[in-house]
């Protein structure tokens, strides 16, 4: 690089890699069937990457006041709402006007209410907004209930970005919005943001007959537009690069483990014809080069057959460079074939001075030597699987860790939006 050259940033970095990774990505029939809604979700956040277009999320129950958190900030009624009940059916984004640095444009989202469906159908709902969205408004209008706490214990786990909003603040004096404040800030992990706001506050006024009757007020909403718009400004463009590959990864690793689930069956029987040839030919075999030799061109030939199934073809000298790669996984097992088989070729070597004694204990060496390599075969294949499954090179995941690594902006944020839940691989490894 010239030394006045400036390297590219983190985003540019994340969108170049997701653009070359997306380009490269082949999946199955089968695969384009399964993960066919998760993949244009995907590239919809890479397309929204691309724009610079940022989606926020009002998500909570039926009738807190999402529509009317949305009207308040945009400054425009353009949400229907209902006191009486929820009047959001299905999600619908508005924009939210003026500019903010490096962001094209930035939708709310309003979401039907949680408490409508089960709680099973509560999840999905909640993971499907998260899954959609960059950043999460979970609005409430009083303590937390369960149904709350179930919908904040899933956004969490995906490691969206949220902020909880107290909606409807006038309804209580300033003793008890306190009160009511520390109570609900006593239930949130430490450094999860909450704000108080009125989005369509009322008043009680007298009528000249003598009838009271509620007037709308202006809404009280700055505190959190000023938070949202100061995070914006910071790391918006940063959050959506983010997002972008944690979905990226999300998608990688659920086509990994479908990988795992289709060919499981297959990769036991390819583990266990090789097994069966090494073992044959490094129990027969009497010179210890030939047994290590042979032993070699066997694992070599199975990390090829399981890299073509698997779908990620490796070339013989890739394959010896992963076996070499992992070789101290093994080599317990490596030392102590090689010391049969110089137990073994000794004691051939002594039959012409022990008149063929010495092939009799020969035989069991060779038995055990046959059974060790069936083993180690197994644990080889189980290894390779593993290691072509993991995020490496051009991966999301890969990126993800260097990141983490090398910016101490992305690892901090990382670190506050951890993911909480990860998919193991490792049961369904042959």
């Amino acid at each position: 690089m010239h030394p006045s050259a400036v390297p590219p940033s983190t985003v540019v970095r994340c969108r170049e890699l997701l653009d070359q990774w997306r380009q490269s990505l082949r999946l199955s029939r089968r695969e384009q069937g399964l993960l066919g809604g998760e993949l244009v979700q995907l590239d919809r956040q890479l397309q929204r990457l691309q724009q610079r277009t940022l989606r926020i999320a009002v998500f909570g129950r039926v009738g807190v006041g999402k529509s009317s958190l949305i009207n308040a900030l945009i400054g425009e009624p353009l949400l229907a709402t209902d006191v009486a009940h929820g009047s959001t059916r299905s999600q619908r984004g508005v924009v939210w006007p003026g500019s903010i640095a490096d962001l094209n444009r930035v939708e709310l989202v309003d979401t039907p209410g949680i408490d409508e469906i089960n709680a099973a159908g509560r999840a999905r709902l909640a993971s499907r907004v998260a899954m959609g969205a960059d950043l999460v408004l979970l609005v409430i209008d009083s303590d937390l209930t369960r149904t709350d706490r179930e919908a904040l214990q899933t956004l969490l786990s995906s490691g969206k970005p949220l902020h909880v909003v107290l909606n409807r603040s006038d309804r209580w004096p300033a003793q008890e919005r306190a009160a009511l404040f520390n109570s609900i800030r006593s239930r949130l992990p430490g450094d999860l943001p909450l704000t108080v706001v009125a989005a369509a506050p009322r008043q009680a006024k007298l009528q000249p007959d003598g009838r009271v009757r509620s007037a709308r007020t202006p809404a009280q909403v700055e505190a959190l537009e000023q938070q949202l718009k100061g995070q914006l400004e910071r790391e918006g463009v940063l959050l959506l690069a983010l997002q972008a590959l944690r979905q990226a990864d999300k998608f990688q690793r659920n086509c990994q483990q479908l990988r795992l689930q289709q060919h499981r069956r297959s990769a036991q029987g390819l583990i266990g014809r090789y097994a069966a040839a090494k073992a044959t030919g490094v129990a027969i075999n009497p010179v210890l080069a030939f047994d290590l030799a042979g032993g070699m061109a066997c694992d070599t030939a199975l990390v090829v057959q399981l890299s073509r199934l698997y779908g990620l073809p490796l070339t013989p000298k890739a394959a010896r460079q992963l076996l070499t790669h992992l070789s101290g996984s093994n080599a317990l097992l490596g030392g102590i074939q090689i010391g049969l088989s110089a137990l073994k070729q000794m004691l051939l070597l002594l039959v012409p001075i022990s008149g063929g004694t010495s092939l009799a204990p020969a035989a069991p060496v060779a038995f055990a030597q046959a059974a060790l390599a069936v083993h180690a075969s197994r644990r080889t294949g189980q290894l390779v699987a593993q290691h072509l499954l993991h995020p490496s090179g051009g991966q999301p995941g890969a990126l993800l860790q260097r990141l983490a690594r090398r910016d101490p902006v992305v690892r901090h944020w990382l670190h506050r939006w951890p993911l909480r839940a990860q998919q193991d691989l490792r049961p369904l490894l042959p």
